[in-house]
């Protein structure tokens, strides 16, 4: 691995010309190095970072990859990390033709880490240095403790798909989502509707008031605001602060807790399992925001790599082999998902259809299909639009928001069924639906979503620990549920409950469809209709898992 040549570098400066020319924003300074396939086979197992903490599956990964690559060799083109600066990874041959494109994509990704607001928590620190310092920290303890720190890793791996994310991003923000002070809020939304029981009139009258004091007083508006309240309800201070103190703490994600409450890691000969489990739960949340925004992710760079190399003078004499190359990434297939096709359909379309005003309420009224095809309402602001989108969605608000009907349709897409032909005994495949719902739904299924595990208190018992799934329809996966336990059960140093719901029965479908599919779906994440559940407790105790129904 090294350094790409200063020939080859030039041409990533103009490539970052270029895209800054077009909007895209990025830090100035980035590394580029080359490498070769086998040294991508021994990267990839660490996320494709080089200073990730050493582990013996890292290992295992490896042997596998090189397996299947003396068997089905391939060249990938690029890899890019979210590190400060950002690094990038190219393939040891490719010509100067195709690193303008490659480039351009991987400009458009670093463009997607640092300015899309699920990064957020990424932004202020650079994880390859942290990682570094973290594989320093568990090489030490691994001379000292030996195995136990690959056990310690392994069975917080298992749960650190269950990391509060979400609460890591609120817990970032500089400033509050809404402008507004605690004070302000409390004021409007418990003490004038709750405590005072005021009537619409009033609150609407203090609205006002608040508005008139922030146009005459600027800065101090508020001041001038609250010193009126406290001249007429002087209990409101006293009110204010009890409530803040009342206030309970976000909730915390399982490895949290087991790092605050578990009596064998707070023995003072276990706290350094504590640190290990640390930096697996930072690791987990560093890569949260990427498995979350695959599909808009990929989607935007393969929309830059598109649109800026067309443009790019370089590309005379190569325009069929970048057709060539285009196509294999980003060609729609028939049947499954390719998010680098999707996503970069979605970004055309709507940037089309923002350019074309058709995000208008006169536009989404019209029900004629004519007239919805020849609505035209000239805006200028399509790519405007679009790089809003890629600052504050991710792929469920993107596919939600954008993926309808007219895309659907436009695009020629659909569900594809699968059913045996008992003549010839094979699979056939066949067009299911060709509704913008069917196929929504499709996408948002292959989508990631963790359950959800949560400590009930309250019933856990001498000091064993009690958790709990909050279903959503989704049962958890049977085989990974005992070494997952055995994992938990350890970290805890008892046993340990878990209250979740399993399939009993399902009903046979009530009608079939011509080409043998269920007629009758539903949305609960199974696909087929008339699922009987069943909770059930399973109990890890000294390493042995039983389940009784509840």
């Amino acid at each position: 691995m090294e350094l790409i040549d200063q020939h080859t570098k030039a041409i990533m400066q103009g490539c970052k010309e270029r895209a800054r020319d077009a909007g895209l924003r990025f830090e100035d300074e980035t590394l580029e190095y080359i490498v070769t396939n086998r040294d991508l086979l021994e990267l990839s197992p660490k996320m494709m970072i080089p200073t990730l903490y050493d582990y013996w599956v890292h290992d295992v990964e490896v042997l596998k990859e090189r397996g299947k690559y003396e068997l089905y060799p391939s060249n990938p083109y690029e890899t890019v990390i979210n590190t400060r600066p950002a690094v990038s990874f190219y393939n040891d041959n490719n010509p100067d033709w195709l690193n303008v494109m490659i480039f351009y994509h991987v400009l458009g990704h670093i463009d997607f880490f640092q300015n899309n607001l699920y990064y957020r928590h990424t932004w202020d620190y650079d994880f390859g240095g942290q990682a570094l310092s973290d594989k320093r920290m568990i090489a030490a303890l691994r001379s000292e403790k030996g195995r136990w720190v690959d056990y310690v890793i392994e069975f917080t791996r298992g749960i650190d798909n269950l990391v509060c994310y979400h609460h890591e991003l609120y817990r970032r923000v500089d400033t509050p989502l809404n402008h507004f002070s605690e004070r302000v809020d409390y004021y409007f939304d418990v003490f004038l509707q709750q405590q005072r029981k005021a009537s619409v009139n009033t609150y609407v009258k203090e609205v006002e008031r608040y508005n008139r004091c922030m146009q005459e007083f600027g800065d101090q508006g508020e001041q001038a605001f609250f010193a009126d309240i406290i001249r007429d309800y002087p209990e409101f201070e006293a009110r204010f602060h009890k409530s803040r103190e009342k206030k309970t703490r976000p909730d915390r994600d399982l490895l949290q807790y087991l790092m605050e409450h578990s009596p064998k890691l707070n023995r003072q000969d276990n706290k350094w399992m504590k640190g290990v489990m640390q930096v697996v739960r930072n690791t987990s949340l560093f890569f949260q925001p990427q498995i979350r925004t695959k599909i808009m992710n990929e989607g935007w760079a393969s929309y830059w790599h598109e649109t800026l190399f067309l443009q790019d003078e370089r590309i005379r004499g190569h325009e069929v082999e970048f057709a060539r190359v285009n196509a294999g990434v980003t060609a729609m297939p028939r049947v499954g998902l390719n998010p680098y096709a999707l996503g970069m359909r979605l970004f055309y379309a709507v940037e089309k259809m923002a350019e074309e005003g058709r995000y208008s309420f006169d536009f989404q009224r019209l029900l004629d299909v004519e007239q919805r095809r020849r609505y035209v309402r000239g805006t200028g602001k399509g790519r405007e639009f679009i790089f809003a989108v890629r600052e504050n969605m991710c792929d469920f608000l993107f596919i939600n928001t954008f993926l309808d009907q007219d895309f659907i349709t436009a695009n020629n897409l659909f569900v594809a069924g699968r059913r045996l032909n008992k003549e010839r005994m094979v699979w056939e495949y066949y067009v299911k639906s060709r509704k913008a719902e069917d196929y929504r739904q499709m996408v948002l299924d292959s989508l990631y979503h963790p359950p959800v595990i949560t400590v009930d208190e309250t019933m856990g018992k001498d000091g064993e620990l009690y958790l709990v799934h909050r279903f959503e329809e989704k049962p958890l996966v049977h085989e990974f549920i005992a070494n997952t336990m055995l994992g938990i059960e350890f970290l805890w140093g008892a046993p340990v409950h878990l209250e979740t719901s399993e399939v009993v029965s399902v009903a046979a479908p009530s009608a079939q469809s011509p080409g043998g599919g269920t007629a009758s779906t539903d949305r609960r994440g199974t696909g087929i209709a008339g699922v009987t559940w069943q909770r059930v407790l399973y109990t890890m105790r000294d390493r042995k898992l039983t389940k009784k129904n509840l």
